[in-house]
C-alpha cells in the first residue's frame, strides 16, 4: 500500500478521532455562546480571558508561561481575541513593555465565562464517572509513557525503517 503513489496514509488513523471528538465539544460550547448573543468569543479564548481577569494585565511572555503555551502561539491567539474585541495593549512597567488586558466587554461578560468553565467542567467529570476508564486516567498514562520514550523518538523510530523517509 505505502508503495503506491495514489495511496492516502490520512485514510487511515488513530489520531483524528480525539481531534474531531475536542473539536465537536468545542463547537457544543460556541454553540451556548451563540445561543447567548456572544459574539466573536471562541472557546479557545477562554483560559487566557479568565487567567488575565484573574491576575490582572500580563506581558504576553508572563501570559504565555502561565497557561502552558508558547510566546509564538500565544502571541498570535492575543492578536485574534484583539481583533475580536476581547483583548487590548496597554502600557506596561517600562516604556518598551506592553501588557494584554481585559477589554470593557471581556470584563462585562467574565463572570459568565467563569460559569461556562466551571459547568464544562462538571460536564467533564460526569463523562469521566460514567466511563470504564477516565479520560483524564488515559492521559496520565500516555505522559507516563511518553515520559519513558518521547512521542519523537517513536516517530523518528518509525521513520527510520520507512524508505520513503529516506
Amino acid at each position: 500500500m505505502a508503495d503506491n503513489p495514489t495511496f492516502d496514509p490520512t485514510e487511515q488513523t488513530l489520531w483524528r478521532p480525539l481531534r474531531l471528538l475536542q473539536a465537536a465539544m468545542d463547537a457544543d460550547i460556541a454553540r451556548l455562546y451563540t445561543e447567548e448573543r456572544i459574539t466573536g468569543l471562541k472557546p479557545s479564548f477562554v483560559l487566557e480571558l479568565l487567567r488575565l481577569h484573574a491576575r490582572g494585565p500580563m506581558t504576553i511572555t508572563a501570559l504565555a508561561e502561565s497557561v502552558g503555551r508558547t510566546h509564538s502561539a500565544l502571541s498570535q491567539k492575543v492578536a485574534a481575541m484583539r481583533a475580536a474585541g476581547w483583548v487590548e495593549t496597554v502600557p506596561g512597567d517600562d516604556a518598551r513593555s506592553k501588557k494584554v488586558a481585559l477589554t470593557d466587554r471581556a470584563r462585562g461578560i467574565v463572570g459568565r465565562l467563569a460559569a461556562e468553565w466551571r459547568a464544562t467542567e462538571a460536564a467533564v467529570a460526569e463523562i469521566e464517572a460514567e466511563l470504564p476508564y477516565p479520560l483524564t486516567r488515559v492521559v496520565a498514562d500516555i505522559e507516563q509513557l511518553l515520559a519513558h520514550k518521547s512521542f519523537h523518538d517513536r516517530i523518528a523510530e518509525k521513520l527510520t525503517a520507512d524508505p520513503a523517509w529516506e
